[in-house]
This record gives structure tokens, C-alpha cells and sequence, in this order.
């Protein structure tokens, strides 16, 4: 079990960094869900059940959502502003 959290909190500290490097939105938006989902299962090993169902509806479900939609507003706006 040991071996299964710390590969998680490696992965957790991998996505924060690739999250703040990344130069691309859709890239940083996939990789903060990734975040979410393995913050989830974090929460479920340390035996916080209602923590790991609020951070897998909250962060990978509705805040994923408003960034892809925050993200199609950028890019029509770009579109725009390029015409």
C-alpha cells in the first residue's frame, strides 16, 4: 500500500509541475483533471470518502467543464481579434 501512495503523490507533484509549464490551455486543463482524479483517489486511501466525492465532482467534473468552455470563449475571441 505503501508503494501505491507514493507512486500517486509522485504523479500528484508531476502534474502540478507539468500544470505551471505547460504553454498550452487544453494541455493544462487535461492535466489539472488528472490532478483531480488522483487527489480523488488520494482522499479514498486516506479513508476521507466525502473529500474524494467532492474533489471528483468539484475539480474534475464542474471546474474541468468551466475551463473548456473558458477556453472555447479565448480561442473565438482570438479568432476575432485575428480577422
Amino acid at each position: 500500500m505503501k508503494i501505491l501512495e507514493s507512486v500517486l503523490l509522485i504523479f500528484l507533484i508531476v502534474c502540478a509541475i507539468g500544470a505551471t509549464v505547460s504553454k498550452h490551455l487544453l494541455v493544462t486543463i487535461i492535466i489539472f483533471m488528472a490532478y483531480s482524479t488522483i487527489m480523488a483517489i488520494v482522499w479514498v486511501l486516506l479513508e476521507a470518502p466525502d473529500l474524494a466525492i467532492t474533489e471528483a465532482a468539484v475539480g474534475a467534473g464542474v471546474t474541468s467543464i468551466l475551463f473548456f468552455i473558458t477556453l472555447k470563449k479565448v480561442r473565438s475571441i482570438r479568432e476575432t481579434r485575428g480577422k
